[in-house]
């Protein structure tokens, strides 16, 4: 899908995320230069996956994130942001619905390099 027409108006990441059909699938709300900022709906675990070119920053807009890291996890309530370092194994979980903003490089896939079918289609706009 192509990008969406700037507006004058501010983005509402509520309203944005709440028009996600289906949990996992990240939605690009903006883009800056190379970044792109997606809300997603998740609930339950994901795979282990790392990103080996880039980080990868979770702002928490409703719920509570858990992200498992090698170390332990760690949980990230609304209103916080957490940032796995490059290369880092992770897994995000969520015990209710978490709604998130996930920043990171356009093109991206939110399973890393491990695929298989919670591997989300990227550029998809909302």
């Amino acid at each position: 899908m192509a990008q969406a027409t700037p507006t004058a108006q501010p983005i509402n990441l509520a309203h944005k995320a709440s028009l996600i059909p289906e949990q996992w699938s990240p939605r690009v709300v903006a883009q800056m230069n190379d970044y792109q900022f997606k809300v997603v709906r998740i609930e339950g675990e994901f795979i282990w996956h790392a990103h080996p070119e880039t980080d990868e920053a979770f702002l928490v807009l409703e719920g509570t994130l858990r992200i498992d890291l090698p170390d332990g996890p760690v949980y990230v309530a609304p209103g916080e942001l957490y940032v796995v370092p490059r290369g880092m194994q992770h897994r995000t979980a969520a015990e209710g619905e978490a709604r998130l903003l996930m920043i990171e490089p356009r093109g991206v896939l939110n399973t890393g390099h491990e695929g298989g079918d919670r591997t989300a289609t990227n550029d998809v706009w909302i």
